[in-house]
Parts: C-alpha cells; sequence; structure tokens
C-alpha cells in the first residue's frame, strides 16, 4: 500500500503501525498529491491512505487522479476534518473510506483491510452527518435519473443492498446466489453508471432517491 501525508512524522507512524501486519505492506510513501499519483501509477498498490490537506495537489484532486485510472487502487481518505465538504467531495471523486486522525490503531488497521477488499468504510461521525445532509435535502423525484432507470431488478436490488453498508457475501445471502453472481451485477451496475466504485453507488443511491435515509447506511467502523 501507499501512505500519503504531507508530515514526515505521521507518515512514518503510519508505516510503523501498518508494516507490522503480517498481510500489510506499505511499498512507499509520498508528502504530495502530485507524487502520491506517479507512485499509484508506477507501483500499483492495493490501497492508497489519503491525507486530504496538503499543499498543491490536494489529497481530494490526487484521489480523483488516481480512480480514474483502469484498475485503480481502493483510496482511503485519512484526515484531520470531519467536515461534510470533505466527505462529499473525497466520496464523489472516488474515495472508498473516509476516517479521521482520532481513529484508534486496531480500526486503521481494519479499514486499509476492509478497502483492500472493496468495502465501503466510513467513522460513525462520518455516516451521521452523511445522513444528517441526505434528510434534510427535498426527497428526490419520482422518477429515477434514466441511467438508473436502465438498471435490471436484480441490479437495482444489488445497489440498494450496498447503500445498506452489505458486504458482497452478505448481498449473496441475501439473494440466494453465489459471490460471483454478486460481483458480475455489481460490475455491471457501476459500468452503467460510470462510477468507479461502491462508495459512489451509495451516495447515488441516496442522491437519486433508490434508497431514503434510514433504510440503509454505509458500513460504519466499530
Amino acid at each position: 500500500m501507499l501512505v500519503v501525508d504531507d508530515q514526515e512524522l505521521v507518515r512514518s507512524g503510519l508505516r510503523l503501525i501498518l508494516d507490522a501486519q503480517d498481510d500489510i505492506e506499505v511499498v512507499a510513501e509520498a508528502a504530495d498529491g502530485a507524487t502520491a499519483v506517479e507512485l499509484a501509477r508506477r507501483l500499483r498498490p492495493d490501497v492508497v491512505l489519503m491525507d486530504l490537506g496538503m499543499p498543491g495537489i490536494d489529497g481530494i484532486e490526487a484521489t480523483r487522479r488516481i480512480t480514474q485510472r483502469a484498475e485503480a487502487p481502493a483510496v482511503l481518505v485519512l484526515t484531520t476534518f470531519d467536515l461534510d465538504r470533505h466527505v462529499y467531495d473525497a466520496m464523489r471523486v472516488g474515495a472508498t473510506g473516509f476516517l479521521t486522525k482520532t481513529v484508534g490503531r486496531s480500526q486503521l488497521v481494519e479499514a486499509v483491510r476492509g478497502a483492500a477488499r472493496g468495502e465501503t468504510l466510513l467513522a460513525p461521525t462520518t455516516t451521521r452527518r452523511l445522513l444528517e445532509h441526505f434528510i434534510a435535502q427535498p426527497p428526490p423525484g419520482p422518477e429515477l435519473p434514466p441511467a438508473v432507470a436502465a438498471l435490471t431488478e436484480r441490479e437495482l436490488e444489488v445497489l440498494r443492498l450496498v447503500a445498506s453498508g452489505r458486504s458482497n457475501w452478505e448481498i449473496a445471502a441475501a439473494l440466494f446466489v453465489g459471490e460471483a453472481t454478486v460481483k458480475t451485477h455489481l460490475n455491471r451496475l457501476l459500468a452503467k453508471l460510470g462510477l468507479q466504485n461502491r462508495t459512489q453507488a451509495v451516495v447515488l443511491a441516496y442522491e437519486t432517491g433508490v434508497v431514503r435515509p434510514g433504510a440503509g447506511t454505509a458500513k460504519p467502523m466499530e
């Protein structure tokens, strides 16, 4: 994985924690967004742990550039801030998870593992603020956007379950199908909607009214 933060002490601490795990290897560090984009392109890590507040190309723009590439790594945002604007900007451009720097060591490690598995991970405070935002918005109209309306019934089912925070194996159990079938449906609906990952699918599901606040939330860290 790749660790990105403009503070050397923070990067060193994160690397020490993560490299201590048998199943995690930090292949490089970056102190700014431009370097992060280049290292992600060259080294192809499975996960990028991304700071947002950096000089020059910030973490949000770096995330956008990284996730635009084919077979992009999962980008897990780790930041001092817990603000709606940062949450939405990071999620919209392709971040798969969002944690604050107050997160515990074990939570950080599990978040990295979850990101590598393709899970959507949000800190509890982030999940709450995200839902509060959607609750405060006017309800969507009765008509679904054309791209969403073009999904099959099964793809819509998968989208709703993704938005409720279910993992692939949980979706497979709910629909009585195999995980490979779930992955196929998920890949197809992401392609139809022009999305990079399931986190963007969660945002779109709430924005379009496929799911409503209270019907399901993205999976929080415990």
